[in-house]
C-alpha cells in the first residue's frame, strides 16, 4: 500500500494511509449549528494488532472502521482512545465497547463525557498511557488545555506519526469551535507538545488536511496572544 493513499472510501468513512503502518480515517458529524462536520482518528498497527485514536462520529460508521480493519487488514483491536469528551471523539463508542474493545480516556474526558450523557470510556489515566501494539508502543498524552480542558495528543513512536486531535489545526484553518476551549493556554499547550516530540514527520489534526510539525507551528501563532 503507498502511503498518502486513500485506500477506502464510502459516504460515511473515508480512510487514508499516512505512513507505512498508520491510517487517518474521516467520518461526518451531523452538528445543529455547523452542518455535517468532517472529522478525524487515527489508527496504528503493528503484527496484525491496531490502537485506534477517537471513534469514529457515530455507530453506523465506527462499524464499518471496525470491519474494514478486521476484514481488510486481518487485524485485531487492542484499544480505542478518545481523545476529547466532544462526539467528533467518542460518538461511536458503544460499538467498540458492545464488541468488548478495551477503551482508554483521560481522567477528565470520563468526568466531562458522564457530565454530558455520553457513553464513557471504560478505563482512565492521569498523565499518560502507553500501550503496546504489536511490538511497538503508542502514547496518549495531556499536555495541557486547549481545544477542550481535556485533550490529548497520540504519538507512533516508531514512525514519528502524532495524532494532534483537535487541539492542532489543519493549515489555514480558523480558531473554530471554542465553547469549551481555553484560549488564553491553548498556544503554550502546543509549544509543549512540540518540545515534547521534536522528530515528528506526520500530524494528523481533528479536522482536516494532515501534514507535518508545520500544523503545530501554525496552531502555536494562531493562538498567541496578541
Amino acid at each position: 500500500m503507498a502511503t498518502n493513499k486513500i485506500v477506502h472510501q464510502t459516504n460515511d468513512l473515508i480512510i487514508t494511509q499516512v505512513s507505512e503502518n498508520a491510517f487517518e480515517f474521516t467520518s461526518f458529524l451531523q452538528t445543529k449549528d455547523y452542518g455535517v462536520v468532517p472529522g478525524n482518528g487515527l489508527f496504528v498497527r503493528s503484527n496484525n494488532q491496531v490502537v485506534i485514536f477517537n471513534t469514529t462520529a457515530n455507530d453506523k460508521s465506527s462499524e464499518e472502521l471496525i470491519k474494514w480493519i478486521s476484514d481488510t487488514l486481518h487485524c485485531k483491536i487492542n484499544a480505542v482512545i478518545p481523545t476529547h469528551f466532544h462526539p467528533d471523539c467518542l460518538g461511536g463508542l458503544k460499538v467498540f465497547e458492545d464488541k468488548n474493545i478495551p477503551s482508554y480516556a483521560y481522567y477528565k474526558t470520563i468526568e466531562l463525557a458522564k457530565e454530558s450523557n455520553f457513553v464513557v470510556p471504560e478505563n482512565s489515566f492521569k498523565d499518560s498511557l502507553v500501550l503496546k501494539v504489536g511490538d511497538k508502543k503508542v502514547i496518549a498524552k495531556f499536555l495541557g488545555e486547549g481545544h477542550t480542558r481535556d485533550n490529548i495528543i497520540g504519538y507512533f513512536p516508531s514512525e514519528n506519526v502524532m495524532f494532534g486531535g483537535c487541539l492542532i489545526k489543519e493549515m489555514n484553518a480558523t480558531k473554530g469551535y471554542l465553547v469549551d476551549a481555553n484560549v488564553k493556554d491553548w498556544s503554550a499547550t502546543v509549544e509543549k507538545v512540540k518540545k515534547e516530540y521534536p522528530n515528528v514527520k506526520v500530524v494528523v489534526p481533528g479536522h482536516g488536511k494532515f501534514g507535518n510539525e508545520k500544523l503545530i507551528d501554525y496552531t502555536i501563532e494562531l493562538f498567541k496572544e496578541n
